[in-house]
């Protein structure tokens, strides 16, 4: 199915990104979990792949290992209102 297809190509241009800002960070895929899930360069990051993707909250809150949805959701919101 064309859809999936193009679903799966977002995906791995997602993974890509997430690849890249790690490696920026010099961090691993083990420091992700290693992290707290609100840490703030997790947070940050999550951010940028929101931006940068079409990938869903759920999709970003268990790549980065942010807990659920719910509270991606929240810890972004918090963000935007942080100054």
């Amino acid at each position: 199915m064309p859809g999936e297809i193009v679903q799966e190509a977002v995906a791995v241009q997602a993974e890509r990104f997430v690849k890249r800002q790690l490696k920026a960070l010099g961090w691993t895929a083990a420091d992700l979990t290693a992290r707290r899930k609100g840490d703030p360069a997790k947070v940050k990051l999550a951010a940028s792949v929101r931006a940068q993707t079409t990938m869903p909250l759920a999709w970003i809150a268990q790549r980065l290992a942010m807990g659920s949805r719910g509270y991606l959701t929240w810890l972004l919101h918090r963000k935007d209102k942080t100054p």
